[in-house]
């Protein structure tokens, strides 16, 4: 029986493996996957032959309404919700699949599908009343309503706390008052899930979260933002004044609303990771056929190493990325209830993978990729907001870091804590000490202990597992030295987080490669899933190169010096050196 209060990552930066979160890797259940296979289907007829129409929407920066409808009709807005409520009933793997399909297509398409289940309604489902359910799931089912998330304000995007718009209870309702930016879905949108806060002024923290509608009296939206990206899809504002918010409508507990959040997220993260997969295996697709269809000097641009370089990590990229969205989806879907740094791992890994090969395979379709006539600097623009929405990748590494940190924190401190009145029984304290000395002999030079074993990962695997539990070690190794070295200041020392979370990212994605391998090899053999394993190798190598220039600068760096220069250039503000 799996302990499914574990968290992969959070015990492997104390040095412990747990292969049984991981392994072996997750598979759909059949009825779904046969369920699904028509629906991806049906999602490529109805979109395949619409890119002429995406590209026109791109430059309006707007979707017509009768798509929108299209999309009603086809039941993309019924994913999660039960069938018993008229929906589809997906798990979140099958959901996620179903994203990236979408995403191949059009990224506008997929972030307008993606924002309604993945966080507009995603609250609903996890914290939602029954009454609540009754009252909504059928016309969100349907794309009568369509749903929005209204998290962001001028003042407050990563930093929610900070929150301004206010609900103030009465006798029969919450007077809502404030505004929110940024609103994907917003101008189309006639179900938001509103966080507010409800402590007073003097309770920074205290937010909830309520159910608004469009037709409650003081809603409203503004035009849409012309956007950089994601253009076709309505992206508003919204202002909440004086409205009477029913006492029905809190979602989740009151003053509970920063929790309700988190888990919206945290649970809706294998949304935008599909979608990222999606686009890219579409732009995977491009690059290849261009590559072998493209000559220069006589022969294929394909043949030439350096384009060979490019197309072979972006693949290398997509299958790291899928293998982690299937895993992280999975883990939500057989109910682990702590899986928020694995959600939070695979959102930057997977928004950053697709940034890269988005931009390699611009650069692979040279000047062709510049121009509007093709889709690759539509790509580019959409995909760049993944970094950015549904938290900052550079607020997340921290939040990865920092939560693995604090654990390690803790552990020392319950060692440290055993250690008082040792003397006074010699006996037992001498056994109290020496493990005390022996779990921090571990941390600090990486011997061997029990559960740091990747065993379970097939044979033809090994020296990629080898390196997975050498820098699994080295990692607990790192959290040790690094509260060592700075202590509580650890939360101001932002590059030493930095490269502590890209470590954490790179092994928990390579751990997600090497269960999905393991488990093809299994099924199909080591023959059929050879190019499989050369991922895992090519991967592998990454990981051990990226990891090991992290641990190297955890005392040797330049932190300071450029720091020093960011200093220096706000105080002049701007660039200090020219030729006149």
């Amino acid at each position: 029986m799996r302990d499914k209060s574990t968290s992969f990552i959070r015990s492997l930066c104390v040095g412990e493996i747990e292969q049984d979160v991981l392994l072996p890797y997750p598979m759909m259940d059949s009825d779904e996957r046969e369920i699904l296979g028509t629906v991806v289907e049906s999602v490529d007829s109805m979109l395949e032959d619409r890119g002429e129409d995406f590209r026109a929407w791109d430059e309006a920066g707007e979707m017509p309404a009768e798509f929108v409808e299209e999309l009603r009709q086809f039941g993309l807005f019924g994913l999660i919700v039960p069938e018993e409520h008229g929906g589809m009933g997906f798990s979140n793997m099958a959901y996620s699949r179903t994203l990236q399909q979408v995403a191949r297509h059009d990224g506008s398409v997929a972030v307008t599908v993606g924002a309604h289940s993945s966080i507009g309604m995603r609250g609903l489902k996890l914290f939602g009343t029954d009454e609540q359910k009754a009252r909504y799931y059928g016309r969100l089912a349907t794309g009568e309503m369509i749903a929005a998330f209204c998290l962001t304000e001028p003042d407050a995007g990563s930093d929610a706390a900070s929150i301004r718009t206010s609900a103030v209870e009465k006798e029969d309702c919450f007077l809502l008052n404030g505004s929110k930016i940024w609103i994907t879905n917003g101008g189309i949108a006639d179900f938001f899930t509103v966080f507010a806060k409800t402590g007073g002024a003097e309770a920074r923290s205290k937010l909830s979260a309520f159910i608004v509608t469009r037709d409650l009296p003081g809603v409203e939206v503004s035009a849409h933002e012309d956007k950089m990206g994601l253009r076709a899809n309505p992206t508003t504002a919204a202002y909440f004044e004086d409205v009477k918010v029913p006492k029905e409508n809190l979602l989740g507990p009151l003053h509970g609303g920063f929790k309700v959040a988190m888990e919206i997220l945290n649970s809706g993260r294998s949304g935008l990771g599909g979608g990222c997969v999606g686009a890219m295996k579409r732009l995977i697709g491009l690059s290849s056929r261009y590559a072998t269809e493209r000559r220069q000097f006589g022969e294929p641009i394909g043949s030439f190493g350096l384009i060979k370089q490019k197309v072979g990590h972006m693949v290398v990229d997509c299958y790291a990325a899928e293998s982690a969205v299937n895993l992280v989806a999975a883990l939500s879907d057989r109910g682990y209830a702590d899986y928020s740094v694995e959600a939070a791992i695979l959102k930057v890994f997977a928004s950053e993978a697709l940034w890269r090969t988005a931009d390699e395979a611009l650069q692979t379709a040279g000047g062709n990729g510049y121009m509007r006539e093709y889709p690759y600097e539509r790509v580019v623009r959409d995909c760049r907001i993944n970094r950015i929405f549904e938290g900052a990748n550079e607020v997340l590494r921290l939040y990865v870091a920092l939560t693995a940190l604090n654990d390690v924190g803790q552990r020392l401190r319950e060692m440290a804590n055993s250690l008082k009145g040792i003397f006074d029984h010699p006996i037992k304290g001498f056994g109290l000490l020496y493990e005390y000395a022996r779990r921090r002999a571990n941390w600090a030079t990486g011997l061997p202990r029990e559960k740091t074993s990747l065993s379970r990962t097939h044979v033809a695997l090994r020296p990629q597992a080898e390196i997975f539990e050498d820098l699994t070690r080295d990692l607990a190794s790192m959290a040790d030295r690094l509260l060592r070295k700075h202590g509580k200041s650890i939360i101001e020392k932002q590059f030493a987080t930095r490269r502590m979370a890209d470590v954490m990212i790179d092994l928990f994605v390579l751990a997600c490669v090497l269960s999905r391998v393991t488990a093809s090899i299994e099924k199909r053999g080591s023959d059929k899933a050879a190019r499989e394993i050369e991922i895992a190798r090519v991967f592998g190598g990454q990981v051990k190169g990226r990891a090991a220039r992290n641990f190297r600068k955890i005392d040797d760096n330049d932190d300071e010096l450029v720091k020093s220069l960011a200093e220096h250039a706000y105080e002049i503000g701007g660039y200090a050196w020219d030729v006149i």
